[in-house]
């Protein structure tokens, strides 16, 4: 069957699902539609036309080279299509946006038909999506005197491609849509479950607010009753976008609200306006930015207050929430973006200042960050190239510079790293920067967004500026199905070819590492300097400071090496007291959250700001429970302050891993692995000699706030509840709620424990052996009353238990264990009451492909409590996952239940828990 009747079948079997043809990227099936076209009695002509046209992907794909190539033959006389004229072609290659059409485009404008060359030219002055092998023909062309190079230097070098585009219009009427009350996940936008969609946009749509189809026919009227209206999504006394940073979200919020990008284009819209009263997630806000959208803090609810000015509270304590003015749905506003605020009629609501400021104005007037951070290379170039003082067109970034003023970590690690500021300025928290990044993270079920992404921007090999860059297959490890063996490898492959290490080897050389990604994001960081973005929220490690990012983002560093942002401000956290023998970091870990959450009254000071937690003591395995729950906390990130000798032998367990993954064949032919070691002993280098001390603030620093740990009061364990019966509906499913074990009285049945996720590392794993030792010894057997799901984050974590003993004692126990051999074909739907050892990788913790049954009450070492992330909801109960430590995760499997902390002591007696103490040194610069 050839390609183009297999892509008709397959039109065939969308229809009868209701989608549209899939747009294509096949080069070989588009040179089929070409010669039909060519054909003009074909009876498929008029439909291959369309599909040429309007259905055909851009950037990099192998059908762009095709189509660039049959409009350039169009151009030159050597083919004739009578539905495309010459000037029909250009403004097709137009659409293009890099990559094949930019070397057809320069081909014509450098070439001796000066009516053609000029044709390209005035094309290629609205492009920006150039590269070096582009900008290397430009500036030879250029010496060698060719007017057409000058012309279109001349035209870059004042950035034309965005002064000329029209500006943002000064008024913009929406009319509001509440997607839900309380905090929205990026799981209700895109569901984990339809990952293996994301990439084909228009399929993936069908999935927004979890197919629930009421909700989408709802705001589908909503759009028919106001045509003349842009929708914005708002999260009604909640945060919008909190969770997994995923690009499908703002994706699927831009198809069905937004504006599409090019009528050539399909399914890619852009523009979407969300909002929130809390805001946006800082993530996902960022994404927003990607796609020249607007995100605003509404902020209309607000604490009630007495005549005294005191908050007034309910009977549970908490504070009482009063509307300022209501976003209900259907509510028409008006966002000026002249003035920056937003108004109903002519009721001035809030200023929006935050929502537009010079640099967000330019990204929704170039439609997308990306054509700004390209527009602004392609002006330094040109204005290089000519020899001249490039203009100032773009916003200037945003210096502030407070004098005599020290710096916090996050403000030194940016200033090391940044490019393009005032020479010899110091910058503090709220400039904007341009950042070169080291090390870049995808995993897999973004990455095919991010693969599309760099095709787009046609980008073909990763930044030599990045020290590494890793592509995972750690979300669709738990069951080697369909549609990973369908996905996966062709991820796999574009990776490696562009550069990445990748978690499977294309040619099946290493053995695949599944691993979760920000273990290995954690041990391949080896400079506490460092700057990482990776496309999951949970990229939060413990040495530099990290960035969840979406695959936009991730697709933009991995091509330029670059990342924009302002920089965070930061709040201190510090420790006080000692731990109490029998409690784990884990407890310390929620304890910071509900302690911080006291002391300021319910604020959260953490949202959107950078915890600079003063760890000192703790190896960079152990400190990364802390770092990985930042992103529960709603911070933006969160650095690690170390001693230097804790700091050394953490870079020494990560040399050590990633000697394992070159001996595994895993290195590349950059030698990247190999050069990470280097770096690593470099560092270790400073760091003894004293050169360069372990990264502390200044003693000097400003911080937003400062949060004081004290773990005397700290006496029992702690457990994050999604309070799934709370009246107030907004106060669900955040991970405010900490709870100590007490609470629930010995009696709260758990259904099915989970012992995995990036929360946990080797000592985990250690501690469940013990565990389970110490029962058998306790009450003569081990015998399970709920499941138990284990899975290690790591293979190298699995070696390591191997080597110690611990994983004979972990298969002992268990009924399942996994095999690299055999993997799993389909997701468990039932479970037994025994311990199932799981390949390494998010398991249950993603939702995608493992889930608990629905109503279950889930007792999870991991990190989302959203409803239906870990477990669904049943007709008869609500599921939940409660999120608490290793050793409650254990028990509460061996009883059925919670335990009580008589029970709970006796299990973990003789334990070591964790070394934890604060330190005694005091980590700021001398």
């Amino acid at each position: 069957m050839s390609k183009y009747n297999e892509y008709v079948k397959e039109i065939g079997e969308r229809k009868d699902q209701g989608l549209h043809p899939k747009p294509i990227d096949d080069g070989e099936l588009l040179s089929e539609i070409i010669e039909l076209i060519k054909d003009s009695d074909n009876t498929h002509r008029a439909d291959a036309l369309q599909f040429f046209i309007y259905n055909t992907l851009p950037g990099t794909t192998p059908a762009a080279v095709v189509k660039a190539n049959f409009l350039k033959a169009i151009i030159l006389g050597e083919s004739v299509v009578e539905e495309i004229t010459t000037e029909f072609a250009f403004e097709l290659l137009s659409h293009m946006k890099g990559g094949p059409s930019i070397k057809v485009l320069l081909d014509i404008a450098l070439g001796d038909d000066e009516i053609t060359a000029k044709r390209a030219a005035d094309v290629l002055k609205t492009q920006v999506f150039l590269y070096d092998a582009d900008y290397e023909r430009l500036k030879n062309a250029f010496e060698n005197g060719n007017v057409v190079a000058k012309e279109l230097l001349e035209s870059y070098a004042k950035a034309e491609f965005f002064t000329q585009l029209p500006e943002v219009e000064e008024k913009i009427d929406i009319v509001t849509f509440i997607a839900g009350e309380g905090d929205i996940s990026t799981d209700l936008l895109s569901p984990g479950a339809d990952a293996h969609s994301r990439s084909d946009r228009e399929l993936h749509g069908h999935s927004i607010f979890e197919h629930n189809k009421e909700k989408q026919d709802e705001l589908k009227t909503l759009k028919e009753q106001h045509p003349d209206k842009r929708v914005m999504l708002v999260a009604e006394k909640g945060t919008m976008g909190v969770g997994s940073s995923r690009m499908s979200g703002v994706n699927n919020v831009a198809l069905w609200t937004g504006i599409q990008s090019s009528p050539y284009v399909p399914f890619v819209n852009i523009a979407p306006i969300i909002a929130g009263t809390n805001g946006i997630s800082p993530i996902f806000l960022t994404t927003v930015g990607v796609t020249g959208g607007i995100g605003i803090d509404l902020k209309n609810w607000r604490k009630k207050t007495n005549a005294d000015g005191s908050i007034v509270v309910n009977e549970n304590g908490e504070p009482v929430l009063e509307e300022i003015y209501s976003v209900s749905t259907g509510t028409v506003l008006t966002i000026n973006t002249k003035e920056k605020k937003l108004y109903n009629g002519d009721q001035e609501l809030i200023d929006i200042s935050a929502s537009l400021t010079p640099q967000k104005l330019e990204f929704i007037r170039a439609g997308g960050s990306y054509a700004v951070v390209f527009g602004k290379k392609l002006q330094t170039f040109a204005a290089k190239t000519l020899g001249i003082e490039a203009p100032t067109v773009f916003a200037p970034s945003k210096e502030i510079s407070n004098e005599g003023q020290g710096l916090t970590a996050v403000e030194k690690i940016f200033n090391k790293n940044a490019v393009g500021i005032t020479p010899g300025k110091t910058l503090h928290a709220g400039s904007d920067v341009r950042v070169e990044v080291n090390v870049v993270g995808s995993q897999d079920t973004t990455g095919l967004m991010t693969a599309q992404e760099l095709e787009s921007m046609a980008a073909t090999i990763i930044s030599p500026i990045v020290d590494a860059g890793y592509q995972s297959g750690c979300h669709t490890a738990s069951v080697w199905d369909s549609k990973a063996q369908a996905n996966i490898p062709k991820l796999m492959k574009f990776m490696n070819d562009f550069g990445l290490i990748t978690g499977r080897d294309p040619k099946g050389v290493y053995p695949a590492m599944t691993d979760v990604i920000h273990k290995v994001l954690n041990d391949i960081t080896v400079d506490d300097w460092d700057i990482i973005i990776g496309g999951d929220s949970h990229t939060r490690m413990s040495k530099g400071v990290a960035f969840g990012a979406d695959s936009g983002t991730v697709a933009l560093a991995l091509a330029t090496g670059e990342a924009s942002m302002p920089i965070p401000q930061s709040v201190k956290v510090t420790f006080k007291g000692e731990m109490k023998p029998y409690m784990d970091f884990r407890d310390v870990v929620h304890a910071t959250q509900q302690q911080m959450l006291k002391q300021f009254s319910g604020e959260n000071v953490f949202q959107g700001r950078v915890i600079e937690v003063h760890i000192g003591t703790l190896t960079a395995d152990q400190a990364f429970t802390f770092t990985d729950w930042t992103a529960e906390m709603k911070a933006k990130a969160s650095i690690c302050i170390s001693e230097d000798e804790t700091l050394i032998e953490s870079l020494e367990i990560a040399k050590g891993r990633i000697q394992i993954m070159i001996e595994k064949g895993m290195d590349n032919e950059g030698k990247v692995l190999q050069g990470l070691i280097d770096k690593a002993n470099n560092r270790i280098a400073e760091i003894q000699s004293g050169e360069k001390p372990a990264l502390t603030p200044d003693a000097d620093a400003k911080y937003f706030a400062e949060v004081v740990v004290d773990l005397d009061v700290l006496g029992e364990p702690m457990i994050a509840d999604p309070d799934v019966n709370n009246e107030d509906v907004s106060k669900r499913y955040t991970h405010d709620t900490i709870r100590p074990l007490s609470y629930y009285g010995g009696t709260k049945k758990v259904d099915l424990g989970f012992v995995g996720s990036c929360m946990v590392h080797k000592g985990d794993m250690k501690i469940l052996a013990q565990m389970l030792k110490n029962i058998e010894q306790q009450h003569g057997k081990v015998e399970f009353k709920a499941p138990l799901v284990v899975a290690p984050p790591t293979y190298n974590i699995v070696d390591e238990l191997k080597a110690e003993g611990d994983w004979e004692v972990l298969q002992k126990y268990s009924g399942f264990e996994f095999d690299d051999n055999n993997p799993k074909a389909a997701a468990r739907t039932k479970y037994e009451n025994m311990l199932y050892l799981e390949r390494p990788g998010c398991n249950l913790c993603m939702g995608n492909q493992e889930k608990a049954e629905p109503g279950d009450t889930v007792m999870a070492t991991s990190t989302r409590l959203f409803q239906g992330r870990v477990v669904k909801d049943s007709d008869e109960k609500k599921g939940e996952s409660l999120l608490s430590s290793t050793p409650v995760v254990v028990l509460s499997t061996i009883l059925g239940r919670t335990p009580t902390m008589e029970e709970y002591e006796a299990a973990v007696q003789g334990i070591d828990l964790t070394k934890f103490k604060p330190s005694s040194k005091k980590l700021v610069a001398a």
